[in-house]
């Protein structure tokens, strides 16, 4: 099913850039805020943001703008063995020690970078679980004509219940030094193995045979990279099933790793006509459950909060959400949803399928958000009256500030969920899974120009 190859990756070379990795590596481009892109200009001239997310000028024009900026800076650095091809093809262990968000439990996610062969959904091998925008899209799509470079990874998720593969990359990592270690700005230590030798290289292979993939992270750049492949197929005028654009950069994590987290991502509602959360807790009535946490000063809300918190948490199972409306005629408090014992929700939700009535983000969109606030699925797409905070805090925050006029906190869904949606044919809605932490940009690059 799913084919996976070792590759000859570019990298940074430290001492040729006289800076460590702390300095040259970048977040995802699509994590990279105003502040952080800053930051990473400030922090080395050969850091990887200006090919990740280069600064666009008023002034640019079609020989002169981001993405050519981003291409002669790419190929600058090749040229000077700042950014050099390793000798040999390989496969590389990828591990990311770190702190849960909110807690003080330590976990290490580990998986492999490959060149995995790119596949049309239809094909049955590669699954999505969330729809794409058109913009990023074509912004990617640029930035992979002009530079021929993959420096992002697409995150795949993989199901090995014996876990083979992990088995495979702890014994080589266990014999042998990292390539790249660094720690990110998130307090994520990131290292990076290189294995090149014929034995691991098959015994991964064979195991990732007979897997199926769902992209956990990636889906703009996975679609990018199929449009790429089309246009160079278009171009050669013929199938070259070895060129380096039927592949694409990828890092590969089993389900059943025991390092994989993900966090949930919260709603926050603001430019709601004539909005009363006395009214909205009466459309909810027949359906859910309000158990409330009243507070009168700053004091009893941090108290107020924390078992609010504690209770979301505790009453997943029974399908919980949180709830935090602004104040109104003095009143202050949290609350937490819970789902009606025996609900019917063919009912509430009857243009759902079965699977994606499973999932608390769906029933908080098809249940509450729409039918009790008239929040449309035209809104959500126009960005009228939603933002996405993944810190609860944040969110209730917005509320304090009077930002927003209701917050609404989740509980993150389970990774089988997300398999099973994605396998099953479905989507979920945007912004349903934050897979934690992030993948690096640039700590292996795959340039698809055929050097790879």
């Amino acid at each position: 099913m799913a084919q996976v190859y070792p590759f000859r990756a570019f990298r940074y070379n430290p001492d040729a850039a006289h800076a460590p990795f702390e300095r040259l590596l970048t977040q995802p481009y699509d994590k990279i805020s105003p502040a952080m892109q800053g930051k990473y200009y400030a922090a080395d001239p050969h850091n990887l943001i200006q090919v990740e997310k280069g600064r666009a000028f008023s002034a640019d024009a079609s020989q002169n703008n981001v993405y050519t900026r981003a291409a002669a800076a790419l190929n600058d650095w090749i040229s000077k063995s700042i950014v050099a091809q390793d000798p040999a093809a390989a496969f590389y262990g990828y591990t990311q020690e770190y702190t849960v968000p909110g807690t003080q439990e330590r976990k290490t996610r580990r998986g492999f970078i490959g060149a995995g062969k790119l596949e049309e959904y239809s094909a049955g091998v590669i699954f999505r679980h969330e729809h794409t925008l058109s913009g990023p899209k074509v912004d990617r799509l640029q930035m992979l004509r002009h530079t021929h470079t993959h420096t992002g990874q697409l995150f795949m998720l993989y199901s090995d219940a014996e876990r083979s593969v992990d088995k495979i990359l702890q014994n080589a990592e266990d014999g042998s030094s990292p390539v790249t270690q660094m720690q990110d700005e998130y307090g994520v230590i990131h290292r990076l193995w290189m294995f090149a030798q014929s034995e691991i290289v098959k015994a991964i292979q064979d195991a990732m045979a007979n897997q199926k993939l769902v992209i956990a992270d990636g889906h703009h750049r996975y679609e990018t990279a199929l449009n790429y492949r089309n246009e160079c197929r278009t171009r050669a005028g013929k199938l070259i099933p070895d060129a380096p654009y039927e592949r694409a950069m990828m890092t590969f994590v089993n389900t059943r790793s025991e390092g994989l987290t993900i966090l949930p991502t919260h709603r926050v509602a603001a430019h709601l006509h004539d909005f009363h959360w006395p009214e909205v807790r009466r459309h909810l009535e027949p359906w859910f459950t309000a158990e409330e946490f009243p507070f009168s000063d700053e004091h009893g809300k941090i108290a107020a909060r924390q078992k609010f918190l504690a209770r979301l948490t505790q009453a997943r199972e029974r399908r919980a959400i949180g709830a935090y409306p602004a104040a109104e005629n003095g009143k202050r408090a949290f609350y937490v949803l819970l789902l009606r014992e025996g609900a019917d929700l063919a009912r509430l939700l009857p243009g759902v399928s079965p699977l994606q009535r499973e999932l608390d983000v769906v029933l908080l969109h098809e249940g509450i958000l729409e039918p009790a606030l008239g929040i449309t699925p035209q809104s959500l797409i126009a960005e009228a009256n939603l933002t996405y905070e993944r810190e609860a805090t944040v969110a209730l925050e917005a509320v304090d500030q009077g930002e927003a006029q209701i917050a609404f906190l989740l509980n993150a869904c389970d990774v089988e969920q997300v398999v099973k949606i994605a396998t099953s044919g479905e989507v979920m809605p945007q912004k349903s899974t934050d897979f934690f932490p992030k993948l690096l940009s640039g700590i292996t690059m795959y340039r698809v120009d055929g050097s790879a």
